[in-house]
């Protein structure tokens, strides 16, 4: 287990490399432990003696309280996880529709998983049309299935893309932009009006006003992923300029 410390921001990171061992949370002073939730690159494995937790993957570990861990990986390679957003791609049609996620097989989109769908009342897909989803099913050993409602039967944001522009990025450049204190949103959002879909699957949606800042958004965005604060201040002056647009 590495340890970086980085001056500037007064912190320190965990690098892990699969196989090592990581410490479980410690229990609250209350004494009653929550419940322990791992994300992607770790995984819980018994022993004789209790269960510890085992990093899979390299990159740098990340904790949440109370008790959430997580590996972020700059892995581009899509793997399907239970409860995620992706974007995908219609590359079939019917009463059950074939998304390209990314991942080695399509996933299964019933035409009923929207919100307010009925056998009379349903969306019209067509081959190509871009779709933003959850993972209802997520199975090594099973083929994966979406849909377009949260877990109270709700779009909430869900469903078929019209219009904007969906560029490939990195998982962990995806994982930044969901954080809600993402500098670089907060910089271009200062200068121009545009909504945003992030997928873990490697793939994000933007859409503008017009063309040109629908695109300058999406090139301050995959610009901004190795740089500092400062940077990327720089970075959108450059782009967009000082005043809102």
């Amino acid at each position: 287990l590495f340890i970086i410390k980085m001056a500037a921001a007064n912190a320190e990171l965990r690098v892990v490399l699969p196989g090592d061992t990581i410490p479980v949370p410690p229990v609250p002073e209350s004494g009653q432990a929550p419940p322990l939730r791992l994300g992607p690159g770790l995984r819980q494995v018994a022993t004789d003696k209790d269960a510890v937790i085992v990093a899979t993957k390299c990159g740098v570990l990340h904790e949440q309280k109370p008790a959430s861990l997580w590996v972020d990986t700059n892995q581009k390679r899509a793997i399907a996880v239970l409860g995620e957003q992706v974007i995908g791609f219609v590359v079939g049609v019917g009463e059950v529709h074939s998304v390209d996620i990314g991942t080695s097989l399509p996933a299964h989109l019933s035409s009923l998983s929207f919100e307010g769908a009925t056998k009379r009342n349903k969306p019209r897909l067509k081959i190509g049309d871009a779709v933003y989803a959850r993972l209802s099913i997520a199975n090594k050993d099973m083929q994966p299935e979406i849909v377009c409602v949260d877990g109270s039967g709700r779009s909430n944001g869900l469903g078929q893309l019209s219009g904007g522009y969906i560029f490939n990025c990195s998982l962990g450049l995806c994982r930044k932009l969901l954080r809600p204190e993402c500098r670089i949103l907060k910089l271009l959002g200062e200068r121009i009006a545009f909504e945003m879909a992030v997928g873990m699957n490697g793939r994000v949606w933007v859409s503008a006003t017009t063309p040109k800042h629908t695109l300058q958004v999406a090139q301050g965005i995959l610009a901004s992923e190795h740089m500092t604060e400062s940077e990327q201040e720089k970075l959108v002056a450059t782009l967009i300029g000082s005043g809102r647009e």
